[in-house]
């Protein structure tokens, strides 16, 4: 019995088991549903939370993007932009395919498939969530629309749920190509861009449609994470992540073999900073602050669109111009030595460090690059600019700072390792040393019928300095102040072939109670008429003809060309340039020879759109009817020709030898001690003025004059400015009578300049003027 009964128990110790399992079973699938009927009834909570308060899809259905103020020259070429962010609304339709297929390659290779929400890429997300946290990635399109418009970029499980159910509604609301319309135009994609149309301009200078493969793959790459993507700041890891995006286009058969070999092997010129079609920086800044004082805060945000009165073509002659010949300047006045100075570490990681924070306390200027100095010979520098690989200067290359070269040249001056220097690259590749200047210089042009802006160029880099010498630099004119001066004696009965005495002269009121000696730069010449002195510029003769007419007259005449009469003094010097203009002011005196007479407002803005294009405002367009003389007609046309006379055979001749035109009029000036040099002119209905300077003033050289430092500037621009232009003459007007071989006012004829010599020549200096005559200087 016992043994039956123990033998029993053995036999049911299996089933015991088994029932023990399958209670275990039950129990873990009572649990595991349990566990899912509370994950559902959480989240259902969750849900029911989240829907009343999911935001209104307006800021979708009716996309309103800050858009920022963008500025155009008169030919639609855009000079600036100012905004929190760079954005263009492009339309989906003209956004290139390429761009497309490359964008949802790498993002969302189903986004034409799917309802908006990939379920296994959520699933694995909120399985992540629940355990810790959001680190898988499941968004799509319309769930980064859905975070882009209206959630923050926290990673919690309510966030996640938000943005998955208006992913829904939007996908209810839109249709596929509004919403990859609405992602395209308003993802980041760094360096203040937003959406691939302005992000295409930043990194490449280029629109859309003229993005290449390679370029739509890059750019296609940075969204996952512009800051590390972006080609600009990390190329390393833009070109790694390129190369990922036309992987996929391959393996989704967007693109051939031969195209993904091509693209991947295609060198990229990346832009390190933004680009315009129009270098006119100052003229930006002027525009703004305008649309500021009119807009307020709403200007960088509503998409206001200003063309101003520039023409591309001449504005990019103008800045090419200046810079160009500032340069030359430079280079004639020698190497001055490195700009700065680094220890470099021997470990490569901090050595690379250590560049890298001493260029970007030097940042490049144009074509002007500074590059760290890290190998250094007679013969060669090799040196590590802030992008790209390590440059190499040989040669004719090193010409320039030969002498910095030398072990005898001073510590300060010489180019060793670690020097920071600057270096320049020629049109064949060879690089060169060069430096930023430290002089600087402006240019202006206007048309001289109705004033508008036609180039304006402020200084020789915005960046360095934020200051516009066109509009705000109060520099001595010099010699370009006397046509004003003949044109008041003009109206005191003077005429061009009035004899005045080129002699030296001797006046009281000198600086230490010793007389003032007004003299000439090239000598005296005795005897000769006012076209003659003018066209040589004699300071003795604009000297006389001043005490002829009176410095009270002659200072009040030039309020009439737009001059403050409180700017310039009450005394003979008037003549000589010792008052103050800026260029603008000096151009606007300039147009009312070259238009005859007349006065002209300066006028950049011609009208502002919004965004839309509407127009919001436009300049009334410019009448000849409403124009009042400030001059007498005839005063302009005798003038014009002196003028003439300055450049075909006086101290502006390099303009005409340069230009080979007949038509050129202008006037070169330099200030004492060359301080300032300007030149001043006109042709057809362009009038010009440049100007070079140090800030502070101190001497240009002893051999730099106005036609050496400005002359050239003005020559180069017009050269564009009048090209297919014919030369234009003037006719004389009713009044004007030529006479023994000039002009003279019909009411003056007769012994007027006989007069003139009367009044000017004492005994002395009749005697002095025959000496020399017969004995020479």
């Amino acid at each position: 019995m016992n043994f039956f009964s123990t033998d029993v128990k053995f036999l049911a110790l299996p089933f015991a088991q088994a029932n023990y399992r399958n209670d275990l079973r039950r129990t873990l699938l009572a649990l595991s549903a349990i566990g899912v009927l509370t994950v559902f009834v959480l989240l259902g909570g969750t849900l029911l939370s989240i829907l009343p308060r999911l935001p209104s899809l307006d800021l979708v259905t009716d996309y309103r993007p800050k858009i920022p103020l963008r500025i155009y020259t008169a030919d639609g070429a855009l000079l600036g932009e100012f905004g929190e962010e760079r954005r263009d609304f492009t339309p989906i339709q003209e956004i290139p395919p390429v761009l497309k297929d490359a964008l949802l390659a790498i993002e969302d290779a189903r986004f034409y498939e799917h309802g908006g929400v990939d379920y296994r890429g959520v699933a694995r997300a909120v399985a992540a969530g629940l355990t810790g946290g959001m680190r898988q990635g499941a968004s799509t399109i319309t769930m980064q629309v859905a975070r882009n418009f209206f959630l923050t970029p926290e990673k919690t499980l309510r966030r996640k749920l938000t943005e998955v159910m208006l992913s829904y509604r939007i996908e209810s609301a839109l249709n596929k190509d509004q919403i990859l319309e609405l992602y395209m135009n308003q993802i980041y994609l760094g360096q203040r861009s937003y959406g691939f149309s302005s992000a295409a301009r930043t990194y490449f200078r280029k629109r859309l449609p003229e993005l290449t493969l390679a370029e739509a793959a890059m750019l296609a790459g940075i969204p996952q994470n512009p800051s590390k993507h972006n080609p600009a700041v990390n190329p390393a890891r833009a070109k790694a992540r390129q190369e990922l995006v036309l992987k996929r286009m391959l393996q989704l058969e967007t693109i051939t073999q031969a195209q993904f070999d091509e693209a991947v092997a295609q060198p990229l010129a990346v832009s390190q900073r933004m680009q315009f079609e129009a270098q006119a920086d100052h003229v930006a800044e002027l525009v703004r602050q305008e649309l500021y004082a009119r807009y307020q805060g709403a200007t960088y945000t509503q998409g206001f669109n200003v063309y101003t009165t520039l023409d591309k073509a001449e504005q990019n002659a103008a800045y090419e111009s200046l810079r160009r010949n500032v340069l030359a300047y430079d280079q004639r006045h020698g190497y001055r030595g490195p700009e700065a100075y680094v220890e470099l570490p021997a470990d490569a990681n901090e050595r690379e460090e250590t560049i890298d924070q001493a260029l970007a306390k030097h940042p490049g200027s144009d074509k002007l690059i500074a590059a760290v100095v890290t190998e250094v010979s007679a013969k060669r520098i090799r040196a590590e600019p802030a992008f790209g690989d390590t440059l190499e200067i040989t040669g004719n290359g090193l010409r320039f700072a030969a002498r910095a070269l030398q072990p005898k040249t001073p510590l300060a001056e010489r180019i060793r390792v670690g020097s920071v220097i600057r270096v320049s690259q020629d049109a064949k590749g060879h690089w060169a040393i060069a430096q930023m200047p430290e002089v600087e210089a402006a240019f202006v042009a206007l048309d001289a019928e109705d004033g508008s802006y036609r180039a304006l160029v402020g200084g020789f880099d915005f960046y360095r300095r934020q200051f516009n010498h066109v509009t705000s630099a109060w520099r001595q004119p010099g010699s370009i102040i006397k046509p004003f001066v003949y044109s008041a004696a003009l109206e005191k009965g003077f005429s061009p072939a009035t004899l005045m005495n080129d002699a030296p002269l001797s006046l009281p009121g000198g600086a230490d109670g010793q007389p003032w000696e007004p003299r000439n730069d090239d000598g005296y010449d005795g005897t000769l008429t006012l076209r003659r002195a003018l066209a040589r510029s004699k300071n003795v003769v604009a000297v006389r003809l001043l005490q002829a007419i009176t410095p009270q007259y002659a200072r009040d005449y030039l309020t009439r060309f737009g001059f403050d009469a409180a700017k310039h003094p009450d005394n003979l010097t008037l003549t000589l340039g010792s008052g103050s203009v800026t260029p603008l002011q000096m151009a606007q005196a300039y147009a009312v020879f070259a238009n005859g007479g007349h006065q002209v407002s300066p006028r950049l803005i011609e009208k502002i759109t919004d965004a839309r294009g509407q127009v919001l405002w436009e300049a009334p367009a410019p009448s000849k009817e409403d124009r009042q003389p400030v001059i007498d007609p005839r005063n302009a046309f005798i003038i014009d020709s002196m003028l003439r006379e300055v450049v075909s055979s006086g101290t502006g001749a390099a303009a005409s030898q340069r230009l080979g035109r007949s038509d050129l009029a202008g006037k070169t000036g330099t200030t004492s001690d060359a301080v300032d040099g300007w030149f001043a002119g006109y042709a057809a209905n362009v009038v010009a003025v440049a100007w070079m300077g140090y800030d502070q003033p101190k001497s240009l050289g002893a051999r730099e004059f106005g036609a050496t430092l400005a002359l050239p500037i003005w020559a180069d621009y017009m050269r564009q400015a009048l090209a297919g232009k014919p030369a234009s003459e003037r006719t004389a007007p009713p009044g004007v009578s030529y006479v023994d071989g000039d002009w003279v006012y019909d009411e003056f004829t007769g012994d007027a300049g006989v007069k003139a010599l009367d009044v000017e020549m004492s005994p002395l200096d009749s005697i002095f003027d025959a000496i020399r005559k017969i004995f020479g200087d």
